[in-house]
């Protein structure tokens, strides 16, 4: 009976999780997603990121999920402020909205619209490396 539940209990969580992918697998993803460039002056697409889309009430650190011209989900951004990035701040339990990782990227980035100040970018590709080309342009 134990392994019944477990199994039901399994099966019920991928199916969330499935269904919260999907929510967000394609352009525009459902409320509370904003489009970032109507919440502050940002192009609509930003070469190399791609069509970001954030829930303003977790700003600075996202998650900002990233879609290519195609309106295809292609990452998962977080912005994490250096002056957070410290011994006494933790960023625990960062989803992944859009599902599977291919693989990640980090880097530095000085300030934009919308946080103007220094962060890094936590990137979550949900593409292999040779698709990041799709946000290239």
């Amino acid at each position: 009976m134990k392994k019944l539940a477990l199994a039901l209990v399994v099966t019920m969580a991928s199916s969330l999780c499935a269904v919260a992918a999907d929510e967000v697998t394609k352009s525009p993803p459902a409320a509370p997603y904003q489009q970032v460039s109507k919440l502050v002056k940002l192009p609509d697409f930003l070469p190399g990121m791609g069509q970001l889309f954030v829930d303003p009430t977790t700003l600075p650190a996202g998650p900002f999920l990233a879609y290519d011209h195609d309106g295809k989900l292609v990452s998962t951004i977080y912005m994490l402020p250096i002056k957070d990035l410290n011994p006494d701040k933790r960023f625990d339990d960062l989803a992944s909205p859009g599902g599977n990782v291919d693989h990640v990227d980090v880097y530095y980035n000085a300030g934009h619209p919308g946080v103007a100040e220094p962060h890094v970018h936590v990137v979550l590709w949900h593409v292999s490396a040779a698709d990041e080309a799709r946000v290239a342009k």
